[in-house]
């Protein structure tokens, strides 16, 4: 008997436990007791907008006094609605599916006038026509339209989906960032309407902090901008790298000892135009065929100076 009470004691702790989040948990829930008595006459007639409004959207949470409008509930977007009640007309009350983009963005910035909206009309969305709508619903869920961003973003920015699909990407396909990690879709003082106020790269030091200096011996794109070299949404290359090296730094760096080919003229080649130079024609080998890396791993920058290569390159492989 002492073994089974023993049992049952713990047991019972554990269910009333149970039953006292259970209630936490339905007092913290939207109930219909929230909203306005009009708002709770909208069942009438939207019921299944009604009830999903009501299941899981912060818009319902919200008292009236809370509201930009004043009023609470449906009416808060949509306005008085005893109008509507009482003629049963559509055109008694805003109907955001019958609104412009202007009126549709202007009731939203009723309340969502602060932080990041209060330069929504500053931004690419804004300038280019883009209803809230478009990418958020009112009525259900987190207030997106679609769940992932990628499905989202992409119905607009579809050449840009397509890069995700590059072998080098940030890892936004795979869920492990989103686009709005680097972009505001609200607003943006700088262009691609990106997380900061300053340059790109303070944006992409917050993740990749390690290539952040001062450091002794800088290279300049890093401290200029980190698109110079790599495609932030995707590239063939490794590493988001825009181009392959050594062709990526071929752009800017002229030639290295080993790129002496017949007829060039190089600080260790010959004269120019003397077929003799120092590594003839394998000095063209290893100059496209080796990676700069291989020498120079430190491209972000370093306080080391550059370290010299035994044999003058001729030990790099092919």
């Amino acid at each position: 008997m002492k073994r089974c009470l023993a049992f049952l004691l713990p047991a019972s702790i554990v269910l009333l436990m149970g039953f006292g989040l259970a209630a936490d948990a339905a007092k913290s829930s939207p109930t219909e007791e929230l909203l306005p008595e009009t708002s709770r006459q909208c069942a009438s007639c939207h019921d299944e907008l009604y009830n999903r409004f009501v299941a899981a959207n912060a818009h319902a949470r919200l008292k009236s006094f809370e509201w930009g409008t004043g009023l609470g509930g449906c009416e808060a977007c949509h306005g008085n609605a005893q109008k509507h009640l009482d003629s049963g007309e559509k055109t008694d009350i805003f109907s955001f599916g019958d609104a412009d983009e202007a009126k549709t963005n202007g009731m939203c910035m009723t309340c969502h006038k602060t932080g990041e909206f209060s330069q929504w009309a500053h931004g690419a969305h804004a300038r280019n026509g883009l209803a809230c709508t478009e990418c958020h619903t009112i009525h259900k869920g987190k207030g997106r339209t679609a769940g992932d961003q990628m499905v989202l973003c992409g119905k607009c920015h579809a050449d840009i989906n397509a890069k995700m699909n590059y072998p080098s990407h940030h890892p936004v396909r795979e869920g492990k960032m989103g686009c709005t990690s680097c972009h505001t879709p609200h607003a943006g003082a700088v262009i691609g309407s990106l997380k900061t106020t300053e340059q790109k790269n303070d944006l992409c030091l917050k993740c990749h902090s390690r290539y952040q200096g001062p450091f002794v011996f800088e290279h300049a794109p890093v401290v200029e901008d980190c698109t110079i070299c790599h495609a932030p949404h995707g590239a063939a290359a490794n590493n988001l790298l825009t181009q392959n090296e050594p062709f990526l730094c071929l752009q800017c760096h002229s030639a290295h000892f080993h790129m002496a080919r017949i007829g060039d003229s190089t600080p260790h080649s010959g004269p120019s135009g003397d077929a003799s130079n120092r590594w003839g024609e394998s000095g063209w080998i290893r100059a496209y065929g080796t990676k700069c890396t291989q020498c120079h791993s430190q491209v972000h920058g370093s306080d080391l100076p550059s370290q010299g290569v035994s044999s003058h390159g001729g030990s790099l492989s092919r």
